[in-house]
């Protein structure tokens, strides 16, 4: 999981807010969430999940992502809460010509369960990962998108899957201006309930600098590699 921090409302509106959230129970349960669209909603439906949480934790006989039985269940929970915010706010802000619009990528795993990816929409509803499409992206996913389809498979290797999202991340952020640095990186192993790794990249990241400088030379060392189209001579 790979999410930008910068939001904007206008070319000189800019501000950088966290996208990505985590939780885990560890040995038991690691969950995490990735949040586009209007922040106001994506904000209230955190809000929503930690106040669950911190009711559980005072012994209230509540719901939580960390304490149902299945992801399925942790992805209607978060459905619900998007369906409240939209139902709260969606009039007011659409009358003041702002989107409501979001959406929200769950993924983790439960002891005794597997690894599940949902993309959860506005209206509260959601789809899940397939063999068929292996990876969800949002947000302004336009210029980084063609790079997954071309790489991502079910088989991909992680070491693989990590550079692919962290290049389609590079290319977004090189054409869009309402994409950009510091990044937050997760990844989640199969069967361990923990986040190998939960981290944020840096703007002077040397690592993730040398990265983007190795594929943009590698990309135009192919161009340049490329025999010359036949039309020119039609």
């Amino acid at each position: 999981m790979l999410s930008d921090t910068r939001t904007n409302a206008g070319v000189d509106n800019i501000a950088r807010y966290r996208k990505m959230f985590t939780w885990e129970t560890t040995g038991e349960r690691v969950i995490c969430l990735m949040c586009s669209g209007n922040l106001s909603i994506t904000q209230g439906v955190i809000t929503r999940i930690d106040r669950d949480l911190k009711k559980a934790a005072k012994g209230e006989s509540v719901e939580t992502i960390l304490n149902v039985d299945s992801l399925f269940r942790v992805a209607q929970i978060i459905g619900d809460h998007m369906r409240d915010m939209q139902d709260l706010h969606r009039e007011t802000l659409q009358a003041q010509g702002e989107a409501a619009d979001a959406t929200i990528i769950l993924t983790g795993q439960r002891a005794g369960g597997m690894q599940r990816l949902f993309l959860i929409y506005s209206a509260g509803n959601f789809i899940e990962a397939t063999e068929d499409t292996p990876y969800f992206q949002i947000g302004e996913h336009k210029y980084g998108k063609p790079i997954l389809d071309r790489v991502i498979t079910p088989a991909t290797p992680m070491s693989e899957a990590l550079n692919a999202v962290l290049v389609s991340m590079d290319s977004t952020i090189r054409s869009n201006l309402s994409v950009g640095m510091p990044l937050d990186l997760s990844i989640i192993r199969t069967d361990t309930y923990t986040f190998a790794v939960n981290r944020r990249i840096e703007t002077d990241d040397e690592t993730y600098a040398e990265l983007s400088r190795q594929w943009s030379d590698a990309v135009r060392n192919a161009f340049h590699a490329l025999p010359p189209a036949p039309y020119l001579e039609m």
